[in-house]
C-alpha cells in the first residue's frame, strides 16, 4: 500500500474513531491511541516508521501555535509563577525521580541514559492536554496554568534531553555550560519568534488577500520552528512565541473576514493533525513489541507499572509542595492566591503524555545504552496516562466539584466590554449626525442611532441582576436560535428563483448570527 492511501485510511480511522469516542463519551485522544494499537496488528497493513525529526517539524509547530494564538495573554502573565514551576520545575523533578527509580529497577543503565529517559517522560503533552480537557468546563485558572505549562514544558524538557544525550557521548559534562545552555537556547527561541511573528504582521498591512494572509499564518509557525532549530534555539518557544504575537495582535492587522476564516482553518489542521498524533502513536505498538519478543514479559511488565506510577506520583509531589510549601512560608501569598486542593488535585491527575514524548524516544541513535527499554517505557508512559488519566479525568473534576457553571449570560468583563464599545459605536453615530456633511442622510442616520441605543439598552441589562436576567437572556438566545432556522427555510425555498451570489451572502450573515448566539450560549 503506498503512502499515500495508507495516509487516506488512517484519516478515515481518525474520523470513524472520533464518532466512536462521541458516541462512548471517552476521550478523543484515548480512542485514537487504542485504535492505532488495533490498527498496529492489521494482517497486511505495512509497518509504519516515524522520522522523529519530520514528527517535530511537522505536528509541533501549527499545534502550538494555535494554542499560542488562543492563550489569554493577561491570565498567562498573571499565572507566570505557577506555570513556571510546572512548566520547568516540574519537568526537572519528575526527570530526576524517574531517572532513580529506572536506576534501581534496570541496575545495568547508565545514569545519563537513566536521565535521558526522564526527560522524555517529563512534559505533559500540550495535544494531549488540549484533547482532554476540551470535554470539561474547568475554572478559569487551572486552564490558564495548565494550557500555559503545555506550551512551555516541552522546550525544557527537549534541552535537557539533548543535554543528557550528549553526555552519554561525551562522559563528562559541565553543569555551569549546561545551565547557561539552557537559558540561551530559550532566549533565543522566543526572540525567533518574536522576530517572525513581527514579519508575519508587517506582511498582513500590505495584503488584502484572506487567503495569502491564511496561508502566511499557517507558514509563520513553521518557519518560526525551522528558522530556530537552524541557529540551535528552542523551535518549540519560537512556535509559541510567534503565535502570541499574531494572537495579540490580530485584532490591529488582521481583516474581519481573516479572522472569521482562521478559525475554521486552524479547527480543520487541529483537529486532523491531533488525529493522526495519537492514532500514529498507537501504530508504534508493533514495532515496540518486536524489539521486545525475546526478553521476559512478566518483568517488562512490572517495570513500566513502576515508571508509571514513578511517573504519576511525581508530579502529585511536586505540584502539592510547590502549592502549599510557598504558601505556609508566606501569608501575603496565602492571602493574595489562595489554591484550593481540589483544584492541585486536578492539576496533578492532567499529566497525560504525547508526542513529544514519543519522538524523543524514537530520536535517540541506534548505538544509545538501553534504547530498547527506553522506547518501550517511554510508548507505556503515554498508554498509561493517557488512558487511566484521560478517562478517568472527567470522573475527578465531578467527584471533586471542580467546574464551573456555564449560562448564556457573560461575565462581568464581557458585559462592560461589549456596553463600553457599544456606547462608543453609538457616540461616533451621533457625531457624525451632527456633522454638516450628515445633512442628505439625516433619517437613515437616526434609525440607526435607534438600533445602536437597543444594543446599548442590552448591553447594559446583561451587566445587572445575574440570577434573574440569565434565564431570560437565555430564553432570548434559544428564540433568536428558532426564528434563524425557519428564515435558513425559507431561504432554502428560493435557492433556484434568486442569483447566487446574493443567496450565497444571505446564507453567510445567517451563519455569522447563529454563530454569535451558540457562543453566547456556550454550545459546542
Amino acid at each position: 500500500m503506498h503512502v499515500f492511501e495508507l495516509l487516506l485510511v488512517l484519516l478515515a480511522a481518525c474520523v470513524a474513531l472520533a464518532v466512536l469516542a462521541n458516541r462512548l463519551n471517552l476521550p478523543v485522544a484515548v480512542t485514537l491511541v487504542l485504535g492505532g494499537m488495533g490498527l498496529a496488528f492489521v494482517p497486511g497493513l505495512p509497518p509504519l516508521v516515524l522520522d522523529p525529526e519530520l514528527v517535530l517539524a511537522l505536528f509541533l509547530p501549527p499545534l502550538l501555535q494555535v494554542s499560542a494564538y488562543r492563550t489569554d495573554w493577561p491570565a498567562f502573565r498573571n499565572h507566570l509563577r505557577p506555570i513556571l514551576l510546572l512548566a520547568i520545575g516540574a519537568v526537572f523533578f519528575t526527570a530526576g525521580l524517574v531517572a532513580v527509580a529506572a536506576k534501581l529497577f534496570v541496575p545495568s543503565l547508565p545514569w545519563w541514559a537513566a536521565i535521558t529517559l526522564g526527560a522524555i517522560v517529563a512534559p505533559p503533552d500540550a495535544v494531549a492536554a488540549a484533547s482532554v480537557l476540551s470535554r470539561f468546563k474547568l475554572p478559569k485558572r487551572i486552564v490558564t496554568v495548565l494550557e500555559g505549562e503545555s506550551l512551555i514544558n516541552d522546550a525544557s524538557s527537549l534541552v535537557l534531553y539533548k543535554f543528557a544525550v550528549a553526555a552519554v557521548g561525551a562522559g563528562t559534562v559541565s553543569y555551569g555550560e549546561g545551565a547557561l545552555q539552557f537559558f540561551g537556547v530559550a532566549l533565543g527561541g522566543a526572540l525567533v519568534g518574536w522576530l517572525v511573528g513581527r514579519v508575519a504582521m508587517w506582511i498582513f498591512t500590505h495584503l488584502e488577500d484572506t487567503l495569502l494572509d491564511l496561508t502566511i499564518t499557517i507558514l509563520a509557525g513553521f518557519a518560526a520552528y525551522l528558522a530556530a532549530e537552524a541557529v540551535h534555539a528552542s523551535g518549540v518557544l519560537a512556535a509559541v512565541t510567534c503565535g502570541l504575537v499574531l494572537g495579540r495582535q490580530q485584532h490591529a492587522e488582521f481583516t474581519a473576514r481573516t479572522r472569521i476564516e482562521l478559525v475554521a482553518v486552524w479547527n480543520f489542521l487541529e483537529f486532523t493533525l491531533t488525529s493522526l498524533v495519537f492514532i500514529l502513536i498507537g501504530l508504534q505498538l508493533r514495532g515496540i513489541a518486536a524489539r521486545l519478543a525475546d526478553d521476559d514479559l512478566r518483568s517488562i511488565a512490572l517495570l513500566a507499572g513502576a515508571m508509571s506510577v514513578t511517573l504519576i506520583l511525581s508530579r502529585f509531589v511536586w505540584v502539592f509542595a510547590s502549592a502549599w510549601v510557598p504558601r505556609a512560608l508566606s501569608r501575603e501569598l496565602r492571602e493574595r492566591d489562595p489554591t484550593p486542593w481540589r483544584h492541585a488535585v486536578v492539576v496533578s491527575w492532567t499529566g497525560m503524555r504525547g508526542v513529544v514524548s514519543l519522538a524523543a524516544a524514537l530520536a535517540l541513535p541506534d548505538p544509545f545504552p538501553g534504547r530498547d527499554i527506553i522506547l518501550f517505557l517511554a510508548f507505556c508512559s503515554i498508554f498509561v496516562t493517557l488512558v487511566i488519566q484521560g478517562t478517568t479525568l472527567g470522573w475527578v473534576v465531578r467527584r471533586l466539584g471542580v467546574t464551573e457553571e456555564v449560562t448564556a449570560l457573560p461575565e462581568p468583563e464581557t458585559a462592560q466590554a461589549r456596553s463600553e464599545i457599544t456606547t462608543a459605536a453609538l457616540e461616533a453615530v451621533r457625531e457624525h449626525l451632527d456633522g454638516a456633511e450628515a445633512t442628505e442622510h439625516t433619517e437613515a442616520a437616526a434609525e440607526l442611532v435607534q438600533e445602536y441605543e437597543v444594543r446599548a439598552d442590552r448591553a447594559s441589562i446583561e451587566g445587572q441582576d445575574p440570577e434573574t436576567k440569565s434565564s431570560q437572556l437565555e430564553a432570548q438566545q434559544r428564540l433568536r436560535l428558532v426564528a434563524i432556522t425557519a428564515a435558513r427555510a425559507k431561504l432554502a425555498e428560493r435557492a433556484e428563483t434568486m442569483d447566487a451570489e446574493a443567496h450565497r451572502a444571505l446564507g453567510e450573515e445567517l451563519d455569522l448570527e447563529e454563530q454569535q448566539i451558540r457562543r453566547a450560549l456556550g454550545d459546542a
